[in-house]
């Protein structure tokens, strides 16, 4: 049965749970026996809290057994990012500098995630305060795929997707500024929710008026996706840009969805100009033309928005200077990534900034417009397949030669740019057996249409499970 357990989705979970068919513990059990037997291998979990954790599913035995009014994901174990505070539950943003650090209280999300019953199981592994595209820091070291052990699992929610990809968690938190939570779906095989601005409230942050970092969930399917958003979202007064979602049940909205009739999509190979990889993009290709049998338009276009790379750097470089700006004197003691950022920022100047704001006016505009006669935009999720975890990055695309760490997660930090939101989605495998996603992209608050969406694409393309949890 425990193997059984950890098979099953988040919102089967919940059912179970709900009508007595499972227990709270017999669920947390068993993906306390998943984390032990898997995690060694993959390291996507960096903390574990299993006392804590049955504590809380013997509490939430008891309110089953007492009839109590249960929240939509009572009993189901969630896996919280270690940028996102956990109150009792160490917390180190993959820093050597908060390597023993206890938060006294939760953050927002994680606040919203218990108060719908979730159970936090852990905190799963990220590089040094999310600042890089392979999950890998002096304190817990890699996150590893668990479709090929050798290779990364991206990042900087790295850790939560290789987590819910070898079935030690059904949910995952994440954050993601220029891919965080996209890239690792896409190479993990999972889906992974870059929501609108404001929707999931963020608090605490260093810099709570910043518009480029969000909140969202990760899941294995859109359905679990959605029924983690809606435990996400809401007003907050701690949180300068929340926003109430302007639905009721992202969930409800993906039951009614029949059929994709109507919704009009574009299929754009290559926004940021930096190649594919042409097995990937065949796979993105051949997907995205699938969803007209469900009734939807697809025509393909080329977009280029390269002309926004340096303008995301800018500001990128601007918010790590005022996230560390406590730090500067310690910047020796910061990863590479990390510290380059924050050097990168500080060499700006104000006219910098500004000209990288008039430029993402632009960018915005023209994403707009774009939107004025396409619902969704289909690309490829990550350019390339996962890579040696050994690598910083992949330094060579269809023989162009990078120029950072950063620029080969282009399709998504022009995304990120305009502050929309975005999924990745498995599209399929690769001769190799490693997953693909393509990255579905909407106007502000199309949470419900990307993800259902995505429900179609994941239902034409399902993936298996990666070997070692076969």
């Amino acid at each position: 049965m425990t193997k059984e357990l950890t098979r099953l989705s988040a919102a089967a979970l919940a059912r179970l749970i709900r009508t007595k068919k499972a227990s709270p513990v017999e669920v947390i059990e068993a993906y306390l026996a998943a984390i032990e037997r898997l995690n060694p291998a993959v390291n996507a979990f960096c903390t574990v809290a299993p006392e804590k954790a049955l504590a809380w599913a013997r509490e939430a035995e008891k309110a089953v057994k007492k009839r109590a009014k249960l929240g939509p994901l009572h009993g189901v174990p969630v896996a919280i990012k270690d940028l996102t505070p956990t109150a009792g539950i160490r917390t180190t943003w993959g820093s050597t500098l908060f390597r023993d650090h206890i938060p006294v209280e939760d953050a927002e999300v994680v606040l919203r995630l218990k108060a719908a019953g979730a159970i936090v199981i852990g905190k799963t592994n990220t590089p040094e305060f999310g600042a890089g595209a392979n999950t890998v820091n002096k304190v817990f070291g890699a996150t590893r795929n668990p479709w090929n052990t050798a290779l990364s699992a991206s990042g900087s929610t790295g850790g939560g997707a290789a987590a819910l990809a070898a079935r030690m968690a059904p949910l995952a938190e994440g954050t993601d500024f220029g891919g965080s939570l996209r890239t690792p779906a896409a190479f993990c095989g999972v889906v992974g929710l870059r929501t609108t601005t404001g929707l999931v409230p963020r608090h605490p942050v260093t810099l709570p008026w910043h518009d480029q970092s969000v909140a969202g969930p990760m899941a294995r399917t859109a359905e679990d996706c959605a029924l983690m958003l809606d435990a996400m979202t809401g007003l907050s007064a701690k949180s300068p840009l929340s926003v109430p979602a302007p639905w009721k049940s992202a969930r409800e909205r993906l039951a009614k969805a029949r059929n994709l009739r109507g919704l009009r999509f574009a299929y754009a190979p290559d926004l940021a100009a930096i190649g594919v990889d042409e097995e990937i993009e065949r796979i993105c290709r051949s997907a995205a033309g699938d969803l007209r049998v469900a009734g939807a338009t697809v025509e393909e276009i080329e977009i280029n928005f390269s002309d926004g790379r340096d303008a995301f750097l800018a500001l990128r470089g601007e918010s790590m200077v005022g996230n560390h700006l406590a730090r500067l004197e310690r910047i020796g003691e910061l990863a590479d990534n990390l510290a380059g950022n924050i050097r990168a920022g500080l060499a700006l100047t104000v006219s910098d900034i500004a000209r990288a704001e008039h430029k993402r006016a632009e960018i915005w505009h023209r994403w707009r417009a774009l939107f004025e006669n396409y619902d969704l935009v289909l690309t490829p999720a990550a350019p390339v397949p996962p890579f040696p975890v050994e690598k910083n990055y992949p330094e060579v695309i269809q023989g162009r030669k990078l120029q950072n760490y950063i620029d080969w997660i282009g399709t998504n930090f022009l995304v990120s740019l305009a502050a929309l939101p975005a999924a990745s989605v498995p599209a399929g495998l690769t001769a190799a057996k490693l997953p693909v996603g393509l990255q579905i992209v909407g106007p502000r608050f199309s949470e419900p249409a990307i993800l259902i969406a995505a429900r179609f694409l994941e239902e034409a393309h399902p993936i298996g499970l990666p070997p070692n949890c076969a």
